[in-house]
Parts: structure tokens; sequence; C-alpha cells
């Protein structure tokens, strides 16, 4: 089990920047991909971008040229640098790692969450 601990969020207005941090706490975090999730209220949780191992990174569409990823595996800690922030990025972002990762999208494929931390973006 990894624990997460994330940190960064708070409320920005449309067109801020904001960085989100996650700490894993595992000897194995080389092994773990490291993926971020968000929940806005009413909708489902949906899959925001990931970086595995190699440092191959995954986006959605909707925050692709927006929310780079990265990880510092000396520091064993994930980013997500949103930029250009929206209205429609406010939610809860959570971050998540897998070991051995297959490559799918789906929550189902993280077995380590965090807490989450809330993202409101005002106009």
């Amino acid at each position: 089990q990894v624990q997460l601990v994330e940190s960064g969020g708070g409320l920005v207005q449309a067109g801020d920047s904001l960085r989100l941090s996650c700490a894993a706490s595992t000897r194995t975090f080389s092994e773990h991909a490291m993926a971020w999730f968000r929940q806005a209220p009413g909708k489902e949780r949906e899959f925001v971008a990931a970086i595995a191992w190699s440092s191959t990174t995954y986006y959605a569409n909707s925050v692709k040229d927006r929310f780079p990823i990265s990880r510092d595996h000396a520091k064993n800690t994930a980013y997500l640098q949103m930029n250009s922030l929206k209205r429609a990025d406010t939610a809860v972002y959570y971050c998540v790692a897998e070991r051995y990762w297959r490559g799918r999208r789906s929550h189902a494929e993280f077995s380590n969450w965090g807490q989450g931390t809330q993202v409101p973006v005002s106009s």
C-alpha cells in the first residue's frame, strides 16, 4: 500500500496557473505509474493525466497542452502543472499510484489514492 499526500490546491481565477504535488511513501516509487483523476460536483471521476515509470506521459484531451505531468524520483513526488485554468477545471483532484500499471485510464486500474485536493476556479 502506498500513502499519497497531495498539496497545492486552492481557489484560483480563470487563466491562472497552479501546481499540484503528490508525495508518495514507497521504496518502489520508480516502479509505480503516477496519475491524476478529478471529480467535479455531480459528475463522475475522470482521468486527467498519467506518467509511467518510464516517464511516458498520457493526457485527457481536455487538458492536453495545458496540464503537463512530471515526476521527481529523488523526491518520490509527482506534479501536475495546471496552466490556463478554466471554470470547467473546477474539481477535487486525486493523486493515484499503481505498480506495474497496464496503461488503462480507468480509475479501477489504480489501487492507491490520495485524499484529494480541491481546485475551485472562479471566472
